[in-house]
């Protein structure tokens, strides 16, 4: 699917295992200071893409140097000056993710900077909140979820909250969900979806077990899934199964719930 980007935008290699040593990193920036960040919307949406790429810059400046506070200061005018929330979680949340995670890859920042990294845009995320709840409501309910042995739950999250500021009501099971507890909450909640996040390709096995279980007791639930790992292979392996999709994007997500109405999620 999600970015469930990033469809499903968790970012995190399937190459490196426990072990790896980092050797070399590189030179955190200094503190940022946020009367600097003076970009308003029409320089944001309206005058070209130079403007968008500076205050992206400085960011993913405050991002690396695990600035939380100007972080939440820099995001929040963002919102305040109403920049659209595809923007912001595209441009924004998945793109620093995803150069965070080839940073990682590089050997160039440890892993306790990519997990603070990714700790910081879980939080800077809630700041949309307020905006994203107070869309009126659809009627129609979507169950996303890690599948189990994930822990990269970030782009499920965002599959989440796209649902939500589309008018669903999406019930987020987080990382690492056993089928059995998916299983259960599926049967709870009744959802007009299903939305299933994997990052890591070798999480795949998991992937299809949820698949198959799902579809042995709901024949007509739509289901979608996305993630890294679909980057790496595995594309053809749901083919045989009726309405399970993969969404490669946050954008694709969001084109495929305005048809929904009307194709019922095929």
């Amino acid at each position: 699917m999600k970015t469930c980007s990033e469809l499903f935008v968790s970012r995190q290699s399937v190459k490196k295992k426990a072990g790896f040593k980092h050797s070399t990193y590189p030179t955190i920036p200094k503190r940022s200071k946020i009367a600097a960040l003076d970009f308003t919307t029409a320089e944001l949406s309206g005058r070209g893409h130079m403007d968008t790429e500076s205050a992206y810059k400085e960011y993913f400046s405050l991002l690396l140097a695990g600035d939380k506070a100007n972080c939440a200061r820099l995001t929040q005018k963002l919102i305040d000056e109403k920049i659209d929330l595809e923007t912001l979680y595209m441009s924004f949340f998945k793109r620093s993710l995803y150069e965070i995670g080839d940073l990682w890859e590089k050997n160039k920042i440890s892993v306790a900077t990519e997990h603070l990294c990714t700790s910081i845009t879980e939080y800077l995320m809630t700041l949309a909140h307020p905006v994203i709840f107070g869309i009126a409501r659809t009627g129609k309910k979507a169950v996303v979820s890690c599948v189990a042995n994930e822990y990269h739950q970030v782009g499920g999250k965002m599959v989440a909250d796209v649902l939500e500021l589309s008018g669903w009501d999406a019930y987020f099971l987080g990382a690492d969900t056993p089928v059995k507890d998916l299983i259960a909450m599926i049967n709870e909640k009744k959802p007009h979806l299903l939305c299933l996040s994997l990052s890591v390709y070798f999480n795949i096995h998991h992937l299809t077990e949820a698949v198959r279980k799902v579809r042995e007791r709901w024949t007509e639930l739509p289901v979608w899934i996305g993630g890294k790992a679909f980057e790496y292979g595995a594309r053809t392996i749901f083919d045989s199964y009726e309405k399970v999709r993969i969404v490669n994007s946050l954008t694709e997500l969001k084109s495929l719930l305005l048809a929904f109405e009307d194709h019922r999620g095929e």
